[in-house]
Parts: C-alpha cells; sequence; structure tokens
C-alpha cells in the first residue's frame, strides 16, 4: 500500500476545490492479492501480485470527463489536463447532479485471522485439500478449488469535501466438481466469500464433500416433467430470483429511460401480498455486498424496494437521482478504477416470514421443491432459471430427485403469486459477482428464506 499512503490527500483535496469543474471526484485504490486455482490434478494458476490505480471523473456545462491512471505522483497533472479540457467543451445542458453532504468515513475491515499472517504456501496447501476431496472419488471426472484474497486501500475524495478512506480485506474460495456416469454429466459447485480474513476460507471441508456426494447423486436424478406446479424456492434460489429478475429492474438507469417501465414501477404500486419485503442493504458487513459508502461519496443504507408488499422505492446514482427527482441510495458501484460508477445491487434479499419451513411443506401437498441455482436470463420482466436441482414433493413429501428443472415466468406476476414466507432468511456471496455493462464480477450477496410460490411454469415433456 505504498503508493497511496504516500499520496498528498490534502494537496489533492485543495485541487479538487479549486478547480472550476460543476463538480469532481477522484478514487484511489491500492491493492494485493492472491489467488490460486487447481483443477484434477493440476495447478491451473498460484499468482500474487500488487496493484495501484486512480480515477477521475468531472462534470462541466452538463458533460462527464473521465481519466484513469496508475501513477498517483501525477494526480495534479491529470486534473490539469481536465481543466483545459473542459474550457473546451461547448455548453451541453445543465450538469444533473444530486448534491449531497459530505461524507466523512474511515473504515478497516476486521478479521479473526489476518491475511498478511497467513503464508502463501499455507493458502495454497488449504486450496489442495479442498480440491483433494472433491476429486477423491472414481466418478468424479473434474474438479477445481479456487482460492482468492485481497488486501486494499481504497481512497475517495470529492469537490463537496467527502473523504472516505476504507482498508478492505476480501477472502473466499469456490469448489466444483462433474460427476460422469456414462455420457452423462453433473456438475456442482459452492462458493462462499466475504470481508474479513483467512476465517472465510477455512472450514469447508464438510462442504466439499456435500458437493461430491450431490454431483453424484444427480447422475441418478429424474428430468422434471413439463406443467404447471406450485413450488417451494430455497434460500438461495429465492435470493438468485429477487436478485436477477427483480433487483435489476429496480436499477434506476433501467428506469428512467424507458417510459414502459416508468408506468410498471411507480412507487406505491401493489407487487405482492403485504407479507413481502424485497430489501437491498449495503449496510450489512458481514456480507460480500457491504459498502461503508458507494463509488459516488453517497453512504450505503437500508433500502426498501418492496415494504409490505408495495413497491417503496429503487436503487440511484446521484445522476438517476437528480432525473427522476428523487434521493440517491448509495447505489453508484465500480468493478474498479478502469470504470466510471453505475447503479449496481449491493446486498439484496427478501425478508423473512412469520412461517417455519415445515409450514410451508405442510401446506404444499403435490409441487416441487427447487435448490439452489444452476443459470438462467432475465429479458425485462421475463425470465427463466434452472435450479441446480430439486425434488418431486407428495403429501408435503420429497419423493424423487429431480434435475434439469426449468422455472419460467414474468416476475410481476410471479412476485404476486407468493403464497407464504418463511422466518429461515439467508444470505450467500461467493467468488463470483454481478455483471453488468461490462462491469463483472461485483462482490454482492443475496438471498432470503423458502417461499412457496404458486402456479410456476416448469419446462420439459409434458
Amino acid at each position: 500500500m505504498i503508493n497511496l499512503l504516500n499520496t498528498d490527500i490534502n494537496s489533492v483535496k485543495n485541487k479538487l476545490y479549486s478547480l472550476p469543474f460543476d463538480y469532481s471526484e477522484i478514487r484511489l485504490v491500492d491493492q494485493k492479492s492472491n489467488y490460486i486455482s487447481i483443477s484434477g490434478k493440476q495447478t491451473e494458476s498460484a499468482s500474487s501480485g500488487s496493484s495501484s490505480g486512480g480515477i477521475i471523473r468531472v462534470l462541466k456545462n452538463g458533460n462527464w470527463l473521465v481519466t484513469s491512471f496508475n501513477d498517483f505522483s501525477k494526480i495534479d497533472y491529470y486534473l490539469l489536463k481536465l481543466a483545459e479540457k473542459a474550457k473546451l467543451l461547448k455548453q451541453k445542458g445543465n450538469s444533473f447532479i444530486q448534491k449531497s453532504s459530505p461524507a466523512i468515513i474511515s473504515k478497516t475491515t476486521s478479521s479473526n485471522i489476518s491475511l498478511d499472517s497467513v503464508s502463501f504456501d499455507e493458502k495454497f496447501l488449504l486450496t489442495e485439500k479442498y480440491n483433494n476431496i472433491l476429486f477423491n472419488h472414481d466418478r468424479i471426472q473434474t474438479s477445481r478449488s479456487i482460492y482468492k484474497d485481497s488486501l486494499s486501500t481504497y481512497c475517495y475524495l470529492n469537490s463537496e469535501g467527502s473523504e472516505i478512506i476504507y482498508n478492505k480485506s476480501f477472502c473466499g474460495v469456490s469448489l466444483s466438481a462433474t460427476a460422469k456416469d456414462g455420457n452423462e454429466i453433473q456438475p456442482y459447485h459452492n462458493s462462499f466469500a466475504g470481508y474479513g480474513g483467512f476465517e472465510s476460507a477455512i472450514g469447508h471441508e464438510e462442504t466439499a464433500e456435500s458437493i461430491v456426494k450431490t454431483a453424484i447423486e444427480m447422475l441418478s436424478a429424474e428430468n422434471a416433467d413439463g406443467g404447471k406446479y406450485n413450488i417451494i424456492c430455497d434460500q438461495k434460489l429465492s435470493g438468485v430470483f429477487v436478485h436477477e429478475a427483480f433487483g435489476h429492474l429496480s436499477e434506476a438507469d433501467a428506469i428512467y429511460e424507458d417510459e414502459r417501465m416508468k408506468k410498471i414501477m411507480t412507487i406505491g404500486k401493489e407487487f405482492g401480498k403485504d407479507t413481502l419485503n424485497v430489501i437491498d442493504d449495503g449496510t450489512l458487513e458481514e456480507y460480500a455486498g457491504y459498502i461503508p459508502c458507494d463509488d459516488e461519496g453517497i453512504e450505503s443504507a437500508k433500502n426498501y424496494l418492496i415494504k409490505d408488499g408495495l413497491l417503496a422505492g429503487r436503487l440511484h446514482s446521484r445522476e438517476t437521482a437528480c432525473k427522476m427527482n428523487e434521493n440517491p441510495t448509495g447505489n453508484a458501484r465500480a468493478i474498479s478504477t478502469y470504470f466510471a460508477p453505475i447503479v449496481r445491487m449491493t446486498n439484496t434479499y427478501i425478508d423473512n416470514g412469520k412461517y417455519s419451513k415445515d409450514d410451508l411443506f405442510n401446506s404444499l401437498e403435490d409441487g416441487i421443491y427447487a435448490i439452489d441455482y444452476h443459470g438462467g436470463m432475465t429479458n425485462l420482466e421475463l425470465f427463466t432459471f434452472s435450479p441446480a436441482y430439486g425434488f418431486l414433493i407428495k403429501n408435503g413429501k420429497p419423493v424423487k430427485m429431480l434435475k434439469n428443472i426449468m422455472l419460467s415466468g414474468n416476475v410481476f406476476e410471479t412476485l404476486k403469486n407468493i403464497e407464504m414466507i418463511a422466518n429461515d432468511k439467508m444470505h450467500f456471496g461467493g467468488l463470483g459477482g454481478c455483471g453488468k455493462a461490462g462491469q463483472s464480477p461485483l462482490p454482492v450477496s443475496l438471498g432470503g428464506p423458502h417461499i412457496l410460490v404458486k402456479d410456476v411454469l416448469i419446462g420439459g415433456k409434458q
């Protein structure tokens, strides 16, 4: 972290204040990271490195000017160059951006086992141990164990007087195995990551064994028959649904330029039963989507998207908030200093209901229990998701394992069809992340409790 610590922060602030921009901001990041990937009997990658980077954004006469760099000693030079270019710009219009009071934040990730206290060899051995568990079965064709960590110092300054210094420690593992029987192949995986120390990566031996067991069991699972079913989604699938099918629709940049979506996404409109609450909360420090503030200096917050079944809000950057005459929500995020921030989620979830998991199964009688997430796509309000696997339910009990389950429908109809919400909410955030507009992977978490949804269309033979 030498480069950033040697940067004269006060000098940079004074320069931001003095130059004739309508608004200006700078982000600086120093980072060192480790990455290890082992597949089968091969080490695919084992690397350790460091990087530094910065980005300056300025707004003048309705025009954004942006420059990225990796030489912190030339920050004054880059600012002056932007000022020279700004003088040449013609008036494009008013500089639409929501102003805010300055944020002063100094934050350091807490950890039980500091990443610096663990050698690279120890990290490699842990990754190797997980891979040995994954690969140690004659029906497992391939395996992959990935370890990743990073220590970074993040600095944000803007012309309003904001000053944020955040020392981040992020760590996690991703584990996967592919079972094979003749021409039948079944992959399964899981991932764990978050802000903290080496403790985030250890203790997943049982999970690795469970991944192998599930992949092998899926080989003999039956394909789901097509039709309409009442289904129970587990916590991860309910989280994936609300993130992919509804969360992205709640990002204001997907709304303010689309007149049709503006009419659909009207605040106060009924979207579900009064027990349905959907939240995006960047203040939850234990999860991967945590941010003390966004990349525009707006402090993170608990934002209700749906409250008591009614549309309660949406996610904003400063620019979308200004254009829609609403408040910023702390959701302008960028994956690195090579990118300008755009509207993104943080920790998005369905909140707990009043029922137990058993209550849902006792009410289901016949249907499908859909578990985890394999893939899918969304197109505005239309979605198609593939659970990793599931079980056919008869009289409230699982009778056989299913695979190749394809859920599809309209998100607004599906939200209204959520009949029961359990009280067993969980959050999930791994080494992957969310992708949007070429920026991926962005650390996020998703989750919820078990939910019972009626009349879900399942693709398959009928």
